[in-house]
């Protein structure tokens, strides 16, 4: 896993399991209260859109891959 931050501050963490080049990951920004901004890691430039979720609703879509039900 790397962290990082964009020129707005916000720290910005790619998982360990994405491939070696980069692609094929999202980023999940830390430090947005109540929160969770996502993106495209193969467009980390600033130039993918972000979403975000709240952070209840990305802990419950969190439980419900590692359990295998999505």
């Amino acid at each position: 896993m790397t962290t990082r931050a964009d020129p707005n501050g916000v720290a910005w963490r790619k998982s360990s399991y994405s491939n070696g080049d980069g692609g094929d990951c999202v980023e999940v920004a830390h430090g947005v209260s109540g929160h969770v901004p996502v993106r495209d890691s193969k467009h980390s430039d600033g130039s993918s859109p972000v979403l975000v979720f709240p952070t209840n609703g990305w802990g419950a879509f969190l439980t419900a891959v590692k359990d295998g039900r999505l």
